[in-house]
């Protein structure tokens, strides 16, 4: 192994005393091209262009010198100090940051980040990066050379968002352009670049305990409000008496909510469709565990409801009007999805686009055999249960005691994509 291995972080700035002394008794030097070319590397250095990491962690191993392995910004941040120190090349870093290109990008257009997310495209995540500016109003995209501003903005079509695009930072010929999403692939963009992703219409209406000490948080979880599967009148435009078998399943109570989530499994960088949303609480949930969401219902006033629900909890959740198999041929690929309303049709559209977890809520036993029918056709491992719940009345005063309020059940399917 190398007597001595040094990481510099290099943000266009002149050197700090130690990163020169470790470049200048270099005898071996690592970096993209401009960094090779832009900073004094001793001439009898040798040289590696980084392309593969490994390609170049192995070589590294091997060398009998010092080296210096020069990456931009900060290299712990989203940089090669976490693939330079994978235990199968047992290399002992010394790592002398600089600024990262994140700060820098958001010192350039002046704004605050400790709100914002930070995801990269980087090994073919370019979907999943999209899906995470589609969840939230404030995101600095790490790109690469096939999956950069462009490409990006043509994830998001029809979602309005602001790109500032950040084009060499901190070298001779840094850019920063502002755009909209929909002119982004207009233009020709250079690489490297950050891209920082602005907009949305989500605001917390209540102070939120968690704003400004927890850096990167995902919107609304915790929130205005802790918990989930909340009761019905917590979102607006859910009648709290009704069933999960009421007008087709308009507002499912808290427990089908809850199993629905737990089923779902939603993380940041899922896409989640809930197909005949109703008002919106499912998808509401599902969006504060930090999931992109298209919600499709047919009922336009219960479009408008989906909004006013999403900035309740500080969520980003897209309302598309219309019936759900009218409609879902021109959604974004899903990771998940939910059918709260439309039965064993609306399934049978969903699962020709193959999300690799379903879930249904039917209203009939027959209902119910026709969607495990159509999911099982379909090649998922399916599952289900009737859930059965019972609120307790608690009394006062000359009727204190428990008593069995007015119960309710619902029928849920749901199916895994076989492996």
């Amino acid at each position: 192994m190398a007597d001595r291995i040094t990481v510099i972080g290099w943000d266009g700035t002149p050197l700090t005393e130690a990163a020169a002394s470790a470049l200048a008794g270099a005898t071996l030097v690592a970096g993209a091209p401009y960094q090779l070319a832009g900073l004094p590397v001793p001439a009898d250095a040798e040289r590696i262009v980084l392309g593969s990491i490994a390609a170049a962690a192995r070589k590294i191993a091997e060398h009998r010198g010092t080296v210096v392995v020069v990456a931009e910004g900060d290299p712990g941040y989203f940089g090669v100090v976490r693939a330079l120190r994978s235990p199968e090349y047992g290399l002992e870093l010394e790592v002398l940051p600089a600024v990262s290109s994140v700060a820098a990008a958001f010192a350039r257009a002046g704004m605050p980040w400790e709100d914002a997310q930070v995801v990269s495209t980087h090994g073919g995540r370019l979907r999943r990066a999209a899906n995470v500016c589609r969840a939230n109003p404030k995101v600095a995209v790490l790109t690469t050379s096939d999956a950069g501003p462009s490409e990006l903005a043509l994830m998001l079509r029809g979602v309005h968002r602001t790109f500032v695009v950040c084009e060499a930072l901190g070298t001779p010929d840094e850019d920063v352009t502002v755009l909209t999403s929909e002119r982004v692939p207009d233009h020709v963009w250079r690489d490297p670049s950050v891209v920082l992703v602005i907009g949305g219409g989500s605001q917390v209406q209540t102070v939120d305990e968690t704003a400004g000490w927890l850096a990167g948080k995902p919107l609304g979880f915790p929130g205005p409000a802790r918990g989930w599967a909340l009761p019905a009148d917590a979102y607006a435009g859910v009648d709290r008496g009704a069933s999960a078998a009421d007008a087709g399943g308009r507002a499912l109570p808290p427990h089908l909510r809850a199993l629905a989530v737990a089923r779902l499994g939603p993380v940041p960088g899922d896409l989640v469709w809930a197909v005949g949303a109703a008002s919106g609480a499912l998808a509401v949930e599902i969006a504060r565990f930090g999931a992109a969401v298209v919600a499709v219902e047919a009922d336009r006033s219960a479009c408008a409801q989906i909004a006013v629900n999403a900035r309740r909890y500080g969520v980003e959740v897209e309302a598309v009007h219309g019936v759900g198999h009218e409609v879902l041929g021109g959604l974004p690929e899903p990771d998940a999805a939910v059918v709260e309303a439309g039965g064993a049709e609306a399934v049978r559209a969903v699962v020709t686009r193959r999300p690799g977890r379903l879930v249904a809520v039917a209203h009939t036993l027959a209902e119910a055999e026709e969607i495990h029918e159509v999911l099982s056709g379909a090649g998922y491992q399916v599952d289900g249960a009737l859930l059965q719940s019972a609120p307790l009345a608690i009394g006062r005063g000359a009727a204190a005691g428990l008593s069995i309020g007015t119960g309710e059940q619902g029928l849920m399917l749901w199916g895994e994509q076989g492996s």
